[in-house]
Formats: structure tokens, sequence, C-alpha cells
């Protein structure tokens, strides 16, 4: 029933998915329908799997907002879209020292990978090139493991962007298959699917995660869940729907502490060899408890979002280092694959 999960049937969870155990429907919806009082013993099991995988390293990410505004798309989520009527600076493509001067301070903010996002459908030719050079010379200059958030991909311009050095794509699923008309129609889910296959065909590494709190059901959470199973993902961001005044969705406000720790426990226990990240509206809607959340998570934005602020990058370090957690600062800094003590 539930509500009615313990302890042991909590470590006997992770047991089983240190042991190689998928989690089945019913393990993902009695985590996220665990009790509150049980929360503890929970976060308890889940950071064994987390330990056991990445120890208490924590990797950081910093976001470039490359294209604000001005896209097409109808997501009822976000800022930047045709409905959005949020007050945020909008503005054609940075230039090239300013990308790499964002990439610059995601070094000094100790972050291992630099992800160059844009708003937009998708880029054309001529904005993949400009990406294409941008990165060559942060690899150049600067090592840093480059993320690329761009849209809906053609396969000869994810070939481009793999050849210049883009190390991983970033395209959210964002919700199940089946909710997923609710909040965007001027694109599909299996559009998204397709870019998810064209970016690993051309070799790149796949980051891809969803959003809480849009109105969806338990129900959709496992099946977006499930559905990343299938997928060969590297990294999962799980972002909590930041209710921006002037979004069709501004007006939803569903989410507490607890739910969203409990997300981050299923994340870990379904995924537990996977970067899971927590991403955007962690500091509206974790709060006091962000902390907690990294004992399912091993990794972080620092600094700001797209177009909201976020937590100071040293608030993050400190609670990094009052965690005893250890932040992984560069890109060749190996990921322990057994526990640490």
């Amino acid at each position: 029933m539930p509500g009615s999960v313990c302890r042991p049937l909590w470590d006997d969870l992770a047991d089983g998915v240190l042991a190689g155990h998928r989690l089945t429907r019913e393990n993902c919806l009695s985590i996220l329908r665990a009790a509150d009082e049980d929360l503890v013993e929970l976060l308890a099991a889940t950071f064994r799997v987390r330990r056991a995988h990445f120890g208490r390293k924590v990797q950081l990410y910093y976001l470039q907002n490359a294209k604000s505004g001005l896209c097409p798309e109808d997501c009822g989520y976000c800022s930047q879209s045709k409905l959005s009527e949020a007050p945020i600076e909008k503005y054609a493509w940075l230039n090239e020292e300013k990308l790499l001067d964002g990439a610059r301070r995601a070094k000094a903010n100790q972050a291992k990978t630099y992800c160059i996002v844009a708003s937009g459908r998708g880029p054309s030719d001529r904005e993949v090139e400009h990406v294409a050079g941008v990165v060559q010379k942060i690899k150049q200059e600067l090592g840093l493991h480059i993320c690329a958030c761009l849209g809906l991909l053609e396969p000869h311009q994810a070939e481009r962007l793999a050849s210049a050095g883009v190390d991983r794509i970033n395209h959210n699923l964002n919700t199940s298959r089946r909710y997923y008309d609710d909040i965007c129609t001027t694109h599909t889910y299996q559009q998204r699917l397709d870019t998810l296959r064209v970016s690993s065909d051309a070799g790149m590494e796949l980051c891809c995660g969803l959003i809480v709190g849009m109105g969806e059901t338990d129900e959709d959470v496992v099946d977006v869940v499930m559905e990343l199973g299938g997928l060969n993902v590297e990294s999962i961001p799980v972002n909590f729907l930041h209710a921006i005044e002037g979004t069709p969705l501004e007006d939803l406000h569903v989410l507490n502490p607890r739910y969203c720790l409990k997300v981050l426990c299923l994340l870990r226990m379904a995924h537990p060899s996977k970067e899971i990240r927590i991403a955007g509206g962690r500091e509206v809607h974790l709060r006091s408890l962000q902390p907690m959340g990294l004992y399912a998570a091993n990794s972080l934005f620092v600094s700001d979002y797209l177009t909201t602020k976020g937590q100071e990058a040293p608030e993050d370090f400190r609670m990094i280092e009052d965690l005893g957690f250890e932040i992984v600062s560069s890109p060749t800094d190996p990921m322990p694959s057994d526990a640490l003590g």
C-alpha cells in the first residue's frame, strides 16, 4: 500500500539494485508515494547506491544561454516560448568571445562541463558552424567537457558537432509520451527521440531528463523514468517546474521538498550508474532540503539557469563541503567505481 514501506524494504530494494536488478513499476510508484516519515530511511538506502557508483564526488555544470527567447515553439513551461509573456532578456546568438568568456566562468566556478544552450526549434547549419568553431577554441584553451542543447537536430548537424569536439547533446524528454501533448504541440515526443538517436549515432553522449511538477501524474513520472532506461543516456537532469510569471503554467505550484527528494531517489534507484543532476527549480522547491538531494544525485548546475537566477556559487561550494563531499573539478578526474568511506 502507498505510504506503508518501511526501512527493511528500502534496504532490500537497494540490495537488489546493487545486485543488478531493475526496478518494477510497482517499485517506482512505491518510492514516489513513500510516507514522509520514511523519507530519511529511503534517502539512506538510496545513498548506498549513489556511494557505490560515485562515492562522495559531485560534478558541477555551468549553463550559458547562447540565444535567448525568440522561440517559435509553444512549450508551456518555458519563459522563452512564443506563448510566454515573461519579461526576459531576448537576444540572438552570442558571439565567439562572449561564449568563450562563459567557458572561462565555468572553469572558475569549478564546473566540469560547460553547457551551451540555445532557444528555438533547432539550429541552422550556419549556427551549427558557429558552435563548432567556438567549441574547438574552448577545447584548446580550457579543455572543458562540452554539452550542447540546440533543439532538434538533423543527422549532418549532429555529425558536425561531434567532429568539432562536442562531447554530449542535451535534449530532454521532459514528461511521458502520454502527457507530452499537454505541454507542447509544435513538435512531438517522437521528434525528441529522433534527435537523441541521431546524436548518439554521431558518437556523442546523451544528456536527457525530465521536468516534474507540470500537472503530470505519478504514473507519468514513472513512464519517463522507465523510457530513459531504454536510451543510452549518460546524464539525467531532474528539473522541478519553476512556474515563471507570464508562462502558461505560471499558476501551477504542486511540489513540496519531500516529494522532490523522492523523485531524486527514484531516479538514482532506477538508473544507479548514471549521472543524476539536480537541475532547474532546486532552490525554489528543495529550499532548505537542498543538501539532502545530494544523497541521491551526484551533480548540480552551479550559478544561474537560462532565464532565472540560481544559488550563488560560493553557497553551493559550502553546501558540498559541509556534506563532506568533493567537487570533481576536472574532466579527467576519475569517478570511483566502488564505495568510498
